[in-house]
């Protein structure tokens, strides 16, 4: 198989869960088809080189990472996230909705690196060791990130303390 069928059947099979990830690290779904579309025109160019080192998805989900936070300070921002109104209730009527969106807005309010490490660590269950490889950087580095950025969530939402997150809708 060539590097173009390669390639293209990359894309068929890792494009969803790709945009799960994106998605949950810029919370908007359309910046999420963005970042990923961004980061494997990025790769294409190289693909050859990325999968005869085996398995691309590590290499690929580091480049899509980096991708993000070089949208985040290139100033490829989404619009900021007003908080409801005190006066007016969510017009969702189930918890599992009101839930995720709690967890969309608290994620919205962090750095994009203490996003990632969070996203790394609790949403593809991956060790500080393997953490740090994605993101290149010390397993110290994950590990005040990921302290920082749970303490930043408990400090704007600490109904988020009490959610069974097997249950929210964010990333599905």
């Amino acid at each position: 198989m060539d590097a173009e069928e390669s390639f293209a059947r990359y894309v068929r099979e890792r494009t969803a869960a790709l945009s799960r990830i994106a998605y949950l690290l810029t919370g908007d779904a359309h910046l999420a088809e963005d970042l990923v579309q961004e980061t494997l025109l990025g790769l294409v160019g190289r693909w050859s080189r990325i999968a005869a080192g085996g398995d691309p998805d590590p290499y690929v989900r580091r480049a899509l990472y980096h991708q993000h936070v070089s949208f985040w300070r290139r100033g490829r921002r989404r619009p900021e996230l007003v908080p409801e109104p005190a006066d007016r209730p969510i017009p969702d009527s189930t918890a599992t909705v009101a839930d995720g969106l709690t967890l969309r807005r608290a994620l919205a309010r962090l750095a994009p690196g203490q996003r990632a490490v969070l996203v790394l660590r609790f949403y593809e269950d991956r060790t500080e060791q393997e953490t740090a490889d994605l993101l290149g950087c010390r397993v110290g580095t994950v590990k005040s990130q990921t302290r920082d950025a749970l303490a930043r969530l408990r400090r704007f939402a600490p109904e988020l303390v009490e959610l069974d997150f097997s249950r929210t809708e964010v990333g599905r």
